[in-house]
């Protein structure tokens, strides 16, 4: 950090923020936690900050010896080092402070990008039938182009698709944005959804019942809500 730029004070605490502090930086270092390691997937996991300011930040966290920045044959890929991995209480602390204690969800912070890319990785492989499938998500109070989303999901894991993947749909989820984020937060459950109406499938019964069964929940939804 250079000087005039911090808050000039040797307490810990102040020298951490220093880096810390900077908008998108602790969710990068999130994304980067929960397995995203290329551009483009950190990216996806932060779909609102502009590519340019992704670089710059990540840069930042690399002269801070926070990550690393490792070629492959593709490219090259982010790994935190033992000072980023050390970070994860801290994410872990902030998300369980922020699920107990902080209740309102503003229309900006209703994302379907992030939303699709946070479910993605929750996909329990274990639950899923043998072969491929396709879930499509029709967002019914959202308009034009982030209306509809594709998880294919298989064995090896999800794929998030905003165009059609050409493979067929084997069972729809039509939700309300706000009712399916809130599903995924822990703040209601599947359930008490379906039988509000905000969440609805249609396809083969199989599958529509067990869509819930094919994500794990998220990890913050066992906290206690203080505002309940």
């Amino acid at each position: 950090m250079m000087a005039g730029n911090g808050y000039s004070q040797f307490c810990p605490v102040a020298k951490a923020t220093e880096i810390l502090d900077q908008r998108w930086t602790v969710l990068i270092i999130r994304e980067i936690l929960a397995g995203s390691s290329r551009f483009n997937d950190i990216h996806r996991g932060v779909p609102r900050m502009s590519r340019t300011l992704l670089s710059q930040r990540l840069r930042q966290l690399e002269a801070e010896s926070i990550i690393v920045r490792r070629e492959t044959n593709g490219g090259h890929e982010y790994q935190l080092t033992d000072a980023g991995r050390e970070f994860w209480p801290i994410i872990e602390a902030l998300g369980r402070w922020g699920v107990r204690w902080i209740d309102s969800l503003t229309d900006d912070d209703l994302d379907p990008a992030f939303l699709l890319w946070d479910m993605h990785r929750s996909v329990d492989t274990e639950a899923l039938p043998g072969q491929r499938v396709v879930l499509e998500i029709h967002f019914r109070d959202v308009v034009s182009d982030v209306q509809d989303w594709w998880l294919v999901l298989t064995q090896n894991g999800a794929d998030v698709c905003q165009h059609d993947p050409g493979f067929g749909v084997d069972v729809t989820l039509s939700a309300e944005l706000r009712a399916l984020v809130r599903v995924r937060r822990g703040d209601i459950s599947w359930s008490d959804a379906f039988k509000r109406g905000t969440l609805e499938t249609h396809g083969p019964q199989e599958l529509r019942h067990a869509v819930p069964r094919w994500f794990r929940p998220s990890p913050f939804a066992d906290v206690e809500r203080a505002h309940r």
